[in-house]
């Protein structure tokens, strides 16, 4: 896989998806890419096109897919991206900035429970 094609998306999204791979060292030659024919909506579009990717990273046994946008090089983009989020999961959670979010999102939904029981005057 290679990161010098136009993904479509801005510069600095771009450098900071290379700097987490370097990083992470992620070798980009182990990554094997395969495309398809997406589903669901998009008529034509969908149905002529192979704009699905499949990402499949076999040190860690992790296996991507994105047909989220119409472009074939943005879904290759956001898989790359959502690869790289889960190789992070796996191998740094201090730095992971999803499992961040899930953390938060988790204590959030534990002190609206808490208010709702307290509003109803039920106990926690």
């Amino acid at each position: 896989m290679r990161l010098n094609e136009d993904f479509g998306v801005a510069a600095a999204k771009l450098e900071d998806l290379k700097t987490r791979i370097a990083r992470l060292r992620i070798d980009l030659a182990l990554i094997e890419e395969t495309f398809s024919r997406g589903g669901g909506k998009g008529g034509q579009k969908v149905n002529k096109t192979s704009n699905r990717v499949q990402l499949f990273y076999p040190p860690l046994e992790l296996r991507v897919a994105c047909q989220r946008e119409r472009k074939r090089s943005l879904n290759r983009f956001l898989a790359l991206r959502e690869l790289v989020d889960r190789v992070e999961m796996k191998v740094s959670p201090a730095t992971s900035r999803r499992l961040d979010d899930m953390e938060r999102a988790r204590r959030r939904k534990t002190r609206a429970r808490a208010r709702t029981a307290s509003k109803r005057g039920e106990a926690a």
